[in-house]
């Protein structure tokens, strides 16, 4: 028998987020969140998207062992301001056994429908920064920090629950060695030159700080019109500062500014931790910051995270400017592997602008809905 219990307590809180180390332990490509992080993704005192949005965590237990997890999740700016009527869930994790993924699932289909929303959808998270997606192709390399990973059996769970594709994303690699600098080097100095453009370059974090809240602002500008989109609030901008700013190398992070000191396109790589945070197990002490330093300092492998270029400089090769900067950095670190987040498989857009590196996709992801009608 299924026994779902919802968390309403620290002790249920730590299991919630402590029950992947058991699921996956003894995957070699599953990368460990930091538990103290988890923690306060969930802490209503900490993360502000809780201003507009709520979350119900639940255990799933068989007998006495707890055997699978969910969050159900509304984030009313989206079911208010955009008329998304979307019933979210996420840190769906469950053994192999139909029963457990089911009950799970009917809890979030019950809070969708006591709610009046018209579908369910996930893996998601409260935004478009947190992780997304169901791996369904690729399950045989490391998963970067910024995703999640699951077992193949998940897609089955997904299908027999009557959920179907909502949305398909694609994460690709390239060796650095595929970046031709003639592609981009003349275009970007005319970019540069025509439209008045600057790229700024950044040593220490302090540095990047007064430019983050505009990145922000172009963020929500040039994401907007991704069907997947909801927008970054002020008081986020304050949270996700803290929590990503501290783990990217200053010099990974590029702005391009134009004459009047606006920013017009921004791009964030991080260093690949994922084999540092296995190492780590979900503790930054006593030895897990050092490894997590270590690969900062060191890594030979960088994921790149976001890039957005402002509506009015779409399409004018602001991106080459960015390369650019990335070009002489990556060659000064002695970078050999780059690697891209989940992108939106219909997002043409963002795949014409990494096309002259010949990226190969090496995983894919899927969301899943069901209509709640």
């Amino acid at each position: 028998m299924i026994t779902i219990k919802e968390v309403s307590s620290k002790k249920n809180l730590k299991a919630f987020v402590k029950f992947p180390f058991k699921l996956y332990k003894d995957s070699e490509y599953w990368t460990p969140p930091i538990i103290s992080q988890e923690l306060k993704t969930f802490d209503k005192k900490e993360n502000p998207v809780f201003k507009d949005a709520e979350a119900r965590l639940f255990l799933a237990y068989k007998g006495n062992e707890l055997v699978g997890r969910v969050a159900a999740i509304i984030n009313w700016l989206e079911v208010k301001n955009q008329d998304q009527r979307k019933m979210r869930f996420g840190w769906f994790d469950f053994i192999d056994d139909i029963e457990v993924s089911k009950a799970l699932l009917n809890k979030v289909e019950n809070i969708g429908k006591a709610n009046n929303l018209d579908y369910t959808e996930g893996p998601v998270g409260f935004s478009n920064l947190d992780k997304v997606g169901v791996v369904t192709d690729g399950f045989d390399t490391i998963a970067p920090m910024v995703t999640w990973y699951n077992h193949p059996y998940y897609v089955n769970h997904y299908e027999s629950a009557g959920y179907t594709i909502e949305k398909a994303y694609s994460e690709s690699i390239f060796p650095f060695k595929n970046v031709k600098p003639e592609f981009f080097y003349k275009a970007q100095e005319l970019i540069k030159r025509r439209y008045q453009l600057t790229a700024l370059k950044f040593t220490k974090t302090e540095e990047v700080m007064p430019y983050v809240d505009k990145m922000f602002d172009l963020f929500n500008k040039s994401y907007a019109s991704l069907s997947s989109f909801v927008e970054i609030t002020d008081i986020q901008k304050e949270y996700f500062k803290k929590k990503f700013i501290s783990f990217v190398n200053p010099e990974y992070i590029k702005f391009v500014i134009d004459k009047n000191d606006e920013l017009v396109g921004f791009a964030i790589v991080m260093p690949a931790f994922a084999k540092a945070l296995q190492k780590a197990n979900g503790k930054l002490f006593p030895i897990g910051f050092s490894h997590i330093l270590k690969a900062k300092k060191n890594s030979k492998d960088v994921i790149f995270y976001l890039i957005g270029i402002h509506p009015d400089y779409q399409n004018k090769g602001v991106h080459a400017v960015i390369f650019n900067e990335y070009y002489n950095t990556f060659t000064e670190k002695g970078i050999e592997t780059c690697y891209r987040t989940p992108e939106l498989e219909d997002n043409v857009a963002i795949h014409k602008i990494w096309k002259h590196f010949d990226p190969v996709v090496y995983r894919r992801r899927k969301t899943y809905r069901k209509s709640l009608a």
